[in-house]
């Protein structure tokens, strides 16, 4: 089959890789019917270094079972299936407390033998815990919201909750990337009324608009710091909903928060240590966030999708064959795409 295989910094290709067999009897092979590009995949693309094995790419997909080992129940050949950006028992300690990312039982796609989704085909561990049917078929013009529920509509989510976002609290989003957009849908979805997106690309920001952003702030640094406090009357927003990873947008952040606020972060830290001083300390600033159990938000957040209440998958703006996935990571990278989505 086809797949995608990551060499080095901006060194993508689409090439020949075996194909998925069923290893475990806890594993299933899907069909992949849609992929696409994260925005945590331009880090890599940006900066690994030269490797001759390369790395197999994508955490995002759904598709269509074909086959299913023998301890596999509740999916079958045939059924339409979203899987999370990671995979998990969704039966263990950790996973019962919603945190599927440290299932002792689960992993990523793409090391260790296991596929990466933007590829044609996908051998799915513990599939079981890790899939979720979808009631819609292949060709329903739903499938991009349903696929960001792999991973982006979930971690715009994490990030509203742990923030404790709800209609009494005033939110800032920090990204006008596809998790940043989808961060301000989860905070108009989770009641907040007052959103203020920070982010400067005005096509991004308009859907912001749409999806529940108030008001949109794109200064930066001392001066965006500035724009929310003087939209706040100086003091700040409850929630902070930092979706970029870099350190420039934490101390944003921590510029805006109001005293007694929390910062949640989900954008994927580049990097180690974390200006958290006296000042923030002295203000009961909470800092949050991580990784999302999207396994854990998946079923809450499906009939929201299927009855048209939100449209995450506005958030894709372009779609490529499997063969033109280097040019997505190129268009992403260079910001003339937003979230690219991929049709083997």
């Amino acid at each position: 089959m086809r797949a995608t295989v990551m060499y080095g910094a901006r060194d993508v290709r689409v090439e020949d890789v075996p194909d998925p067999q069923i290893q475990h009897p806890t594993d299933a092979i899907v069909r992949v019917v849609l992929a696409c590009v994260c925005g945590s995949d331009l880090w890599p693309y940006a900066s690994m270094p030269a490797t001759e094995q390369g790395r197999r790419m994508g955490h995002e997909f759904l598709g269509i079972v074909e086959e299913t080992g023998s301890e596999v129940s509740g999916v079958k050949a045939g059924d339409l299936v979203v899987a999370p950006f990671l995979w998990a028992d969704n039966t263990c300690v950790f996973c019962r407390e919603g945190l599927h990312v440290v299932c002792p039982h689960g992993g990523q796609w793409g090391p260790n033998g296991v596929d990466g989704g933007q590829g044609e085909a996908v051998r799915v561990p513990q599939a079981q815990g890790t899939l979720v049917k979808l009631p819609v078929a292949e060709d329903s013009a739903l499938l991009p919201s349903l696929l960001s529920l792999s991973d982006v509509l979930c971690t715009g989510h994490h990030s509203a909750v742990k923030a404790g976002v709800d209609e009494r609290t005033t939110v800032t989003v920090i990204g006008d990337g596809a998790v940043g957009l989808s961060a301000v849908l989860a905070a108009r979805r989770l009641g907040a009324e007052r959103i203020i997106l920070m982010g400067r690309h005005k096509d991004r920001t308009d859907l912001g608009v749409e999806f529940g952003a108030t008001e949109v702030v794109a200064e930066r640094g001392e001066e965006g710091i500035a724009r929310v406090r003087e939209l706040t009357g100086g003091m700040g927003t409850h929630a902070v909903l930092e979706c970029v990873g870099a350190l420039s947008a934490l101390e944003t952040g921590l510029g805006v928060v109001r005293p007694g606020g929390a910062i949640s972060r989900v954008g994927v830290p580049q990097y180690g240590e974390i200006p958290f001083g006296f000042m923030d300390f002295a203000k009961n600033v909470t800092l949050t966030g991580g990784v999302a159990p999207a396994r854990a938000y998946m079923e809450e957040l499906l009939p929201d999708i299927l009855e048209g209440r939100i449209e995450p998958g506005r958030v894709f703006d372009r779609t490529v064959d499997l063969d033109d996935t280097p040019d997505a990571y190129r268009a992403m990278a260079g910001r003339e795409a937003l979230k690219v989505l991929i049709k083997p």
